[in-house]
């Protein structure tokens, strides 16, 4: 098959504050762009029908944070191509995927067509889940809507609403100690340049319609802690997968050069008390 080349319009980063409407806009469009990419570049390193929870490639297969999802409702917040939900299928699990972009739930229609393995899918935003009260065991998130949505409080207040009763919520977001650091996968990565600290969303805006493009927003690893506790959830795990010694996958700012000495990827899993 040919290599398809992929162009990126040019554009211009910068820190200011980004609300939740603008963030939502930019992001979904940012990733109606770059599915084709994304799937082209990362599909054969996910699975068609696999769970990764993150560059390193550590999977649920191997660290079990979901536990038993045989017979279980569960909820993948920025499921892409459903390529987690799939597995979850897999399992013997009842899955379901939602994501802001269209695009990438073609993707997830067509793998389903492929490999016979089907995820109900919905196009909706994790701030306001389409579904009703206590409606899953499990809701999770494998690097997907949690750094692009600006009101996290109301992210997980959607989340506790629509899980039930002892439910875990589990989710992988890039590392907070690497908002410190360049998003460089070379050595200019491992040199701190801000403050942990700086909540200061990073902003992309397009040069040629001077439109915000891409927002991502950053939470320290306490701010994520308290946000759990607003909801009455506890944290019952915390895991920083290791880069393993025969990893040699770049991918973005993830690489061996700083996997082996700095932690890329943090999970999260919790449980709700009420």
């Amino acid at each position: 098959m040919e290599q398809q080349a992929f162009v990126h319009p040019p554009v211009s980063a910068e820190r200011r504050p980004a609300d939740e409407t603008e963030s939502r806009r930019a992001n979904q469009a940012d990733w109606d762009r770059y599915a084709d990419e994304y799937q082209a570049t990362h599909g054969a390193f996910l699975g068609d029908v696999g769970f990764v929870w993150g560059p390193e490639g550590t999977t649920e297969a191997s660290l079990r944070i979901l536990g038993d999802v045989r017979d279980r409702d569960v909820l993948e917040i920025g499921s892409g191509a459903g390529q987690c939900s799939r597995w979850v299928c897999a399992q013997g699990g009842r899955g379901i995927g939602l994501d802001l972009s269209y695009r990438q739930l073609q993707h997830s229609r067509r793998i389903d067509e492929a490999t016979g393995v089907l995820v109900p899918s919905v196009c909706a935003t994790a701030t306001a889940l389409p579904f009703a009260d206590r409606s899953f065991d499990v809701v999770f998130s494998s690097f997907g809507a949690l750094q692009f949505v600006a009101d996290g409080e109301v992210l997980l207040g959607e989340v506790a609403r629509v899980l039930r009763h002892g439910g875990r919520f589990a989710f992988s977001v890039t590392h907070p100690t690497r908002w410190m650091f360049p998003d460089d996968p070379g050595e200019p990565g491992l040199v701190a340049s801000q403050s942990y600290w700086d909540r200061t969303p990073y902003v992309e805006v397009d040069d040629a319609t001077a439109q915000v493009s891409y927002v991502e927003h950053h939470r320290t690893i306490g701010d994520w802690v308290d946000l759990l506790s607003s909801v009455d959830m506890a944290l019952v795990r915390f895991v920083e997968p290791e880069w393993p010694a025969d990893h040699d996958r770049v991918w973005g700012g993830w690489s061996r050069t700083r996997g082996l000495l700095t932690p890329g990827t943090a999970i999260f899993v919790a449980r709700l008390l009420s």
